[in-house]
């Protein structure tokens, strides 16, 4: 039978409980474990699809073509396994299976309850996962945060599988701990109450995460460990870093992927994971060249805020590439919205040693996309266009080069007579 991490996350949001629970996948694969990754989120929609990426950022596409979080995309690159359209559960998803069984008739005429008919349900989806992919441990991500109405339901489910079986399941919470510029301290209170919360629904964590600005001191670990009632050694410190892949190595100094498997009460097997990202992380931080990449994108702008997790895939991409050949790729995010108009944006991309427009539908922007097109060409700086960034390509060249003046994509301009 497999065993459970389900991995939560307090106090606030974009805490890096995907990164984390990657980051644990990745360990204990490197213990010779046969892990699988569910992500569950609270939301209604049925897949990620359908959702702006300034609402949730990137929509993921799994090999199977399903759309998903940009948490799977994470798990992929960091356990270096394909998941498909059963590691990506949504509560929409879940009720929307509920309501089919109940119109069937497979409740037998009972009263169906959101309080233990969408829980029991969730918990048959897990298992599903763990039972058709064979794994040793399977990792379940609850999307949002402790306290929100929609993962009370997973929580449940959870608190579901753990009475169940009590040795197989455990809890991390990934929690925040702030240093207010006004004190110079770093605070646990808020982590605490973080955990209170959690235990609101009968979970109690077998370890947490504690992330915040700085790694924490011994007296910030024993405060946590005191106060939540848990080991010291379970309280890992999770400091803010400039390099992602950083984050197994820091867990793996503090034993994680080990505590883990002896808290889950298994054996341990070496394999060479471990020591190859560490020489993958080494070669990460010692490129031989610099490159000036531009991605001329729509999706950046939320309210005052600049947000990148709208490309992370293309982002990714262009890092792993540029990696493997020992170069540093120094990305500049450049708005594409009056980019025809904007000189200064204009004589940007002329500084970049490549470019490139990625996804990004309907029309805000599109002129200024088919503008960075043109410099490009006419620059011949190296163009990458991927989706409707190729669809601008094509009809900058119509345009510019064929002399269809009016040239678009029906999406843009349905009355155009050169679509």
């Amino acid at each position: 039978m497999s065993k459970f991490i389900f991995i939560s996350g307090g106090v606030i949001s974009g805490i890096g409980k995907g990164v984390s629970a990657a980051s644990i996948g990745f360990l204990l694969k490197a213990c010779g474990k046969k892990i699988s990754m569910v992500k569950a989120d609270p939301y209604i929609n049925i897949d990620a699809g359908t959702m702006n990426p300034l609402e949730h950022g990137e929509t993921f596409v799994l090999d199977d073509g399903f759309e998903t979080d940009m948490d799977m995309g994470t798990y992929e690159r960091f356990t270096n396994q394909s998941f498909s359209r059963p590691n990506s559960m949504t509560l929409g998803a879940v009720l929307d299976r509920v309501i089919k069984k109940e119109r069937s008739l497979e409740f037998d005429g009972k009263w169906v309850s959101l309080d233990h008919h969408i829980p029991e349900n969730i918990v048959e989806w897990i298992t599903e996962v763990a039972e058709k992919e064979k794994s040793d441990v399977t990792i379940i991500e609850i999307g949002g945060t402790v306290g929100e109405v929609g993962n009370g339901l997973i929580l449940t489910a959870n608190k579901f599988m753990k009475l169940a079986n009590p040795e197989d399941v455990i809890h991390v919470h990934v929690t925040y701990l702030p240093i207010p510029p006004m004190l110079g301290e770093m605070k646990t209170k808020p982590a605490q109450l973080s955990v209170q919360q959690l235990n609101s629904y009968g979970i109690h964590p077998d370890f947490i995460i504690a992330r915040s600005e700085q790694s924490l001191d011994q007296e910030r670990i024993d405060k946590i460990s005191k106060y939540c009632f848990i080991p010291p050694s379970h309280v890992i410190s999770a400091p803010d870093i400039d390099c992602i892949y950083d984050i197994p190595l820091n867990f793996g100094k503090a034993n994680i992927g080990e505590e883990i498997i002896d808290a889950l009460n298994m054996k341990r097997e070496k394999t060479p994971l471990y020591p190859n990202w560490k020489k993958k992380v080494k070669k990460i931080k010692n490129p031989k060249k610099k490159l000036d990449i531009g991605i001329i994108g729509k999706y950046y702008k939320s309210g005052d805020f600049d947000l990148k997790d709208s490309y992370v895939s293309v982002l990714e991409a262009v890092n792993h590439a540029a990696w493997e050949n020992s170069v540093e790729p120094t990305i500049h995010w450049i708005v594409a919205d009056d980019l025809e108009k904007d000189k200064k944006k204009q004589e940007e991309i002329l500084k970049m040693d490549g470019i490139i427009v990625p996804q990004g539908w309907g029309s805000r922007g599109s002129e200024g996309k088919i503008k960075a097109v043109q410099i490009a060409r006419e620059n011949k700086i190296p163009y990458l266009g991927l989706c409707y960034g190729m669809q601008m390509a094509t009809i900058e060249y119509a345009r510019n080069v064929l002399g269809l003046k009016d040239a678009n994509s029906q999406e843009v301009n349905p009355k155009s007579k050169n679509q």
